[in-house]
């Protein structure tokens, strides 16, 4: 059933959602904005460069950490991939405060707040930050997909001076008006649990927020040691940081290697790891493992492998290697 202009601009859903649409419209925009115009966030090995946080995501990451993973490893991709996604969030927001084709981008948003969600739902330091965009984000999107716009936005003003359009299907679909689709109270009610369900799920997964024990990995460091090797008066080892804040990284101010006694046979202090020579650091992600000024640091998702001259080592004895963190939290490995 086709509508008239007058019919189809008769929808104060999209009146009532008018604040909604321009805070999520620049929830999106801003990341543009600050990435961009405010500072360019988008060249790789300057600091803040977006390509570094996006590797933050990978250690925890539900469902998509092949996709992490893959461009991590390939720099010129992952900084395409940061370009296209800045773009898409930058003409979804846009387009969102304007009110230009109200529900398609009401679906990109939806998709871009299920990658944030599957991505980094799991980081958030204070009050689970990411993981609250993420839901909210894809709750808020389906909202707007239902309400479209109205009189504040070109959708309306389109459909004003053609009148024509705003009777078409496709246009109600793409853009605003009365949404006209079959079962619509059973579709409303199916899409509304499926989100509901995704979001005690992603809590429950990423957060213990429904039952059980409540935890943060953003909170404290976590280093996994793998990969020892010693060969020729060398120790060679992985260090992967999986879990912490992602907004600074673990200080390493020690590294010792204990016999079978627990006696330390060879210690490297904090002025030794702030000198660590980037030559026997073998990184595998844009997160780097560097040399800071008084520690070796680590950030969050970064993965290395580590060379350590070690001589006078019997290759038929237990040893322990040690790692402490300026935290004093200290994590071991045998070889």
């Amino acid at each position: 059933m086709k509508l008239t202009y007058k019919e189809a601009a008769a929808n104060p859903a999209g009146l009532f959602t008018l604040a909604l649409r321009w805070v999520i419209g620049w929830t999106y925009f801003s990341a543009f904005w600050r990435r961009l115009i405010l500072e360019n966030k988008l060249i790789p090995n300057e600091a803040g460069y977006i390509g570094e946080k996006f590797n933050h995501f990978l250690p925890n990451a539900l469902g998509i950490q092949p996709i992490i993973k893959y461009l991590v490893t390939h720099p010129e991709s992952l900084q395409l991939s940061m370009i296209a996604f800045t773009i898409i969030e930058a003409i979804v927001g846009l387009c969102l405060i304007l009110g230009l084709f109200t529900r398609l981008m009401s679906l990109g948003v939806m998709l871009l707040a299920t990658g944030i969600l599957l991505g980094s739902g799991w980081l958030g330091t204070t009050c689970l930050d990411e993981w609250q965009i993420g839901v909210l984000g894809i709750s808020g999107g389906f909202t707007l997909f239902l309400s479209g716009s109205s009189t504040f936005s070109l959708d309306h003003y389109l459909a004003k001076i053609n009148h024509p359009v705003s009777s078409r299907k496709w246009f109600t679909l793409l853009g605003s008006g009365t949404l006209q689709v079959k079962n619509q109270q059973q579709l409303i009610l199916m899409m509304s649990l499926l989100i509901a369900a995704l979001t005690l799920f992603t809590n429950q997964y990423f957060h213990g927020g429904v039952w059980g024990s409540l935890h943060n990995k953003s909170v404290r460091p976590r280093v996994e040691i793998s990969n020892i090797r010693y060969q020729a008066g060398e120790l060679q080892f992985q260090v992967f940081r999986t879990e912490g804040a992602d907004v600074y990284g673990s200080f390493l101010i020690g590294i010792d290697i204990l016999n079978d006694r627990g006696d330390t046979i060879r210690s490297l202090g904090p002025k030794e790891l702030s000198q660590f020579s980037t030559g026997k650091i073998r990184n595998h992600y844009v997160a780097k493992i560097k040399p800071g000024k008084h520690s070796l640091i680590l950030p969050l998702g970064a993965k290395a492998d580590l060379l350590i001259l070690l001589k006078g080592l019997n290759v038929h004895q237990q040893y322990i290697l040690r790692l402490t963190d300026i935290s004093g939290l200290t994590w071991e490995a045998g070889f």
